[in-house]
């Protein structure tokens, strides 16, 4: 019985790394690629790029000739626990005198929960990023000085790349999840809705 086990991990890590694979191959020369450079160079700690500037770039490239999804605004997540909202605004400040023609979304993960309805805090980036609305929202990328991509997703990648809508377990009765859900389906016929 342990041996089976074993061979179903073994077989999904190959999975998920050839899935990691492919979300790289599509950012590699993606016009994200100067941003995710200057995000990097503003140094924030345990920084990623996430949410809608990751899903929709992915999606339009899954499906081009049926999918209006755009970048609205690049959300960077970062974990400063020492920091403050004054810390979110000075990046974004900076970030947007780099790229004045580019909106970005910039919250410290740690003081995020503070300031937000629920009010309870997170622990790291990837905390924050894990109770965002969907799975396919859930994933975030960054650049290296080598040029080399990372990835962080809580939930995998297999909604993303097979165009799955799915609320995050934090997130499965919230209304915003369906009402954000129905809003890409109409932009993007291709995907599909999965309720859990």
């Amino acid at each position: 019985m342990e041996i089976a086990n074993e061979n179903k991990s073994v077989k999904a890590a190959d999975e998920e790394s050839q899935l990691e694979q492919q979300l790289k191959n599509i950012f590699a020369n993606s016009e994200i690629i100067p941003v995710l450079r200057l995000i990097r160079d503003a140094n924030l700690p345990d920084w990623w790029l996430a949410g809608g500037a990751v899903r929709n770039t992915v999606w339009r490239h899954l499906f081009p000739d049926n999918c209006s999804l755009a970048i609205k605004d690049f959300d960077v997540a970062f974990f400063d626990k020492n920091g403050s909202r004054d810390g979110e605004k000075l990046a974004k400040k900076w970030l947007c005198e780099q790229l004045p023609f580019v909106e970005f979304d910039v919250k410290n993960q740690a003081s995020f929960g503070v300031w937000r309805d629920w009010h309870f805090t997170f622990t790291s980036t990837e905390d924050g990023i894990r109770h965002w609305l969907h799975t396919a929202t859930a994933v975030g990328i960054k650049i290296d000085d080598e040029g080399e991509i990372s990835v962080l997703a809580p939930y995998g990648l297999s909604d993303l790349l097979a165009g799955i809508v799915r609320p995050t377990p934090y997130c499965a009765k919230a209304k915003a999840a369906e009402e954000k859900g129905q809003e890409f389906m109409a932009k993007c016929p291709a995907l599909k809705l999965a309720l859990s």
